[in-house]
Order: C-alpha cells, then structure tokens, then sequence
C-alpha cells in the first residue's frame, strides 16, 4: 500500500489505527516541532504534573559495555497524561558516551504512541530529536520561572548536540540575549557548533564568543546551562554571579557546596531524582546531605539542606519561585518521560493533518 493510498483509504484523521503503525523519521519530526511552540508544550506539561495528573513510572534502565570498554546504557521511560491530552507511551533512549568521537550521536532513539483505549502502539517516532528539544524547553521554562536581572548572556559548557538546541531555543524565547559564551574542552567541536549556529545568531544579533575556560563563561552569564558527559563536578558556587540561574542540565557538572549554598533548589521530581543513585543530588540523598521539599532534615548529617521545590510547584503557584533578583537557584532538570510523550503527542497530530510519516502495516 503506498504513502497516500494509505491516507485516502484511512480518512484524514486516522483517528482508529487498526491497520499499522505510523512511523515519523527525523525529518518528520523536525517539520512537525518547526510548528510547536515547545515553551507552551513544557509548561502545560509542568502544570499537569503539578495537579496530579499524571502518571510517571521509574524508568528501566539498562547498562552494560561494549568490546571496545565503552560505558553504554539503555533506558525505558514509560508516562501517561491524563486531563484533556490523555495519552500514553514510551520513550527508549540509547546513550554512548564515546560515540561522538567515533562521529556518531552519543543518543538515539525510538519513541512509541499508545492508543489510551486499547493499549495498541499507534505511532512510532525517531526520539533524540524530540528528546534534546525538550530538554532545551526545561531550560527555558526555568528561564521564564526565575529570572532576575534580565538574561543578557548565557554560558553553555558543552558543543554537543544539547548546545545546539539550547542555542535555537533559547534565542527563540529569551529577548535580552545579546551574548552566548561557550566552552568545550575540544576546540574543534567548538568551531563547529560555531559554524553551525552562525547564520541564526547574526540574524537574531546575538554574539557567540569562545570562552577560554568553563570559569570564565560562567562568570559573565546569568544563565548558565552545562551540557556535557561528564560525571565529576567542577562549577564553583564563587562562580556564579549574584542573580545566576543555574540549570544543571547533565546533572553532575556542580560541585555539592553548589547545592548547599545556593538560595534555592529546585528539581523537576524529586521521586526520580532520589531514586537514581549514581547522580550528584542521588547521592546526596544517600549521604543524609539533602532532603525533599516535605522532608525533615537529616539529623545524622553535620550538613543537610532541602530541595525546595519542584517545577509543578512553580508553575502551578503552590509554591513562589524567586524571593529577590539576587538569589543564586540551581534548577535539577532530571528529564521526565512526560515531556517526550507530550511532545510527540502533538508531533503526531501535526503528522495526522499534514499526512506526513509512512503507514507500517502487518
């Protein structure tokens, strides 16, 4: 059966799929996400998971090593969202460390639609694209919750793939950027992310300077946004400026006494993020050195502090966000399978009406 005999025989909305699967590649993804004001998207996501309206299994997590000696890992994360989307699915993200320098993306990945009323798979979709988008969508929902003194420069450590998103993203949604400092221990991934993003910054007149060291570009930013691989701390609390908002995207480049001295600690789920025992604020859990948002400090611990929020609390309103325009906060964006299953929730019925993607049948 061909591309639009499928469409013709199904209807326009392809409302009941008991024929196939509708599988979007890469492409269809990045046409359908062209179209998505992500902001909204995560914000909605926020909310919902706020009042209870969701449902967020721990995820599968499975790792082992390849012949070479490379770490690798694979991940299953399963949501459901209820209210007026109610959808459900999984996301299955693979991850190599070494791959890039192998020139290979360090995740890939497949993303699975749930019909809610009969559990069949409906759509399957290619997921790292959706994946680092809304990663980079957290960052500027923080931005948009927190912000003080108006962001003027960013500060991004790290020229992978997560750069480059955060890059479109947050040019797209922060008006007061006029400067993005990066720093990338490869100088070469540096120039090359450079070369890429060039063209979208001149246009939007914002200024992509090298920065000689991660110090030095988080010194001069007020938004500071680590994208690496790395799993041994290094940002200094004295290194962040009065006001700094901190999104400790890849979840290890804080050191702890960033965590204790910062004015604020806020997580996007706090069950996840003390579940996972190989992360810096896990195993902060474990050490007694920090609590959740409704727990009692550690008494066994000469030093302990407390999360104080997560994203819902903010969204929703249970909760304030930032008390002056000099609080230092460290947002801890673990990334939840709610946020890829909303997105390609409305990939999938932008695909729907555009009648893009290619019907998989038995």
């Amino acid at each position: 059966m061909g591309h639009d005999q499928a469409y013709e025989e199904r209807g326009d909305h392809m409302t009941d799929q008991h024929d196939g699967i509708l599988y979007l590649s890469r492409n269809d993804v990045e046409q359908a996400l062209a179209s998505i004001n992500s902001l909204d998207v995560i914000q909605e996501v926020f909310k919902m998971h706020g009042s209870g309206q969701t449902t967020l299994p721990d995820e599968a997590y499975l790792p082992w090593r390849n012949t070479e000696g490379d770490s690798l890992r694979s991940l299953n994360m399963p949501a459901f969202l209820g209210g007026d989307i109610q959808v459900a699915g999984t996301k299955i993200i693979n991850s190599n460390p070494a791959n890039p320098q192998k020139g290979l993306p360090r995740a890939s990945g497949l993303t699975l639609l749930f019909d809610v009323q009969t559990a069949r798979v409906v759509c399957v979709m290619e997921a790292a694209y959706i994946s680092c988008m809304r990663t980079a969508s957290v960052t500027a929902l923080s931005a948009r919750l927190f912000t003080g003194y108006p962001i003027e420069c960013v500060a991004l450590i790290g020229a992978g793939v997560l750069a480059w998103a955060h890059i479109h993203v947050l040019t797209r949604f922060l008006p007061h950027v006029k400067a993005i400092q990066l720093f990338d221990i490869n100088e070469e991934r540096v120039m090359d992310l450079h070369r890429q993003v060039e063209p979208l910054l001149r246009a939007r007149g914002i200024c992509l300077q090298h920065a000689v060291s991660a110090e030095a570009a988080i010194r001069s930013a007020q938004l500071v946004v680590p994208v690496t691989t790395t799993t041994t701390g290094y940002i200094q609390f004295d290194w962040l400026q009065k006001g700094a908002i901190l999104v400790n995207v890849s979840l290890d480049d804080a050191l702890p006494e960033v965590v204790f001295q910062a004015d604020q600690r806020v997580v996007d789920d706090w069950q996840l993020v003390k579940n996972d025992p190989h992360r810096l604020m896990g195993r902060m859990y474990r050490a007694h050195q920090l609590v959740g948002p409704s727990d009692a400090l550690a008494s066994t611990s000469e030093r302990c502090c407390r999360v104080d929020a997560e994203l819902g609390d903010i969204v929703t309103g249970r909760k304030p966000g930032r008390a002056h325009r000099d609080e230092i906060i460290l947002v801890n964006p673990f990334g939840l399978a709610i946020e890829d299953i909303a997105f390609a929730h409305r990939v999938y019925r932008f695909a729907l009406d555009r009648k893009l993607g290619t019907l998989l049948t038995p």
